[in-house]
């Protein structure tokens, strides 16, 4: 939370923040990357007092855990999130709402909205949805990874010259034939002479 009353209700007052907190629970793209929960999460925050309420600007940095989506290999990551959003105070909009404004209207306007209570805000929706959005939807070790063989599942990186002879698909059922001929070659080998008279063995 936090509290806007050194600021008051002046238009133009501002006031600047620097705040260290811990990042909340799924923070991030689940099973993909984010930061853990409990993680530092530096705070630079911008507070400025407009007519409506309190407009917040801010930067937040932290350092995201997730896995390759190539090699599946551990990986951390420097993120950064800029935000910005306006928190009203709970009776500006009852002096903004015109007579024949539609209530199903306004409620709609409401979900979108952040409101001030008693002077405080909560900055944790703010900052997931900046969070979230700075993050890698594929995340990588490094551009070049070149992943996981799709056969045998080794890391290509520390096997550059890693390979396996492909057969066609459609020769498959020739080279069993193939290899089934060449057994039977060997077998006669062993054996007499093909085409020699069973007159001449005796």
């Amino acid at each position: 939370m936090f509290d806007t009353h050194e600021l008051g209700r002046r238009p133009g007052a501002m006031q600047r923040l620097t705040r260290t907190v811990d990042a909340p629970a799924d923070l991030g793209i689940a099973g993909v990357i984010g930061v853990p929960e409990g993680a530092p999460v530096e705070l630079k925050v911008r507070l400025e007092s407009v007519m409506e309420g309190v407009l917040v600007t801010g930067t937040a940095r932290a350092t995201a855990e997730g896995e390759c989506v190539r090699c599946l290999e551990p990986l951390s990551r420097e993120v950064e999130a800029d935000f910005q959003e306006m928190f009203s105070y709970p009776d500006a909009d009852d002096r903004n709402r015109g007579k024949t404004a539609d209530p199903v209207d306004d409620a709609e306007d409401d979900e979108d909205r952040y409101f001030l209570e008693d002077g405080l805000f909560d900055l944790e929706p703010v900052l997931r949805d900046a969070v979230v959005l700075a993050l890698p939807m594929q995340p990588v070790c490094k551009e070049t990874c070149a992943g996981l063989c799709s056969e045998c599942g080794i890391r290509l990186d520390e096997n550059p010259g890693h390979h396996h002879d492909a057969v066609d698909a459609r020769w498959a059922a020739l080279q069993g034939l193939a290899e089934t001929v060449q057994d039977g070659e060997k077998d006669n080998m062993g054996g007499a002479a093909p085409g020699v008279d069973k007159k001449q063995e005796k």
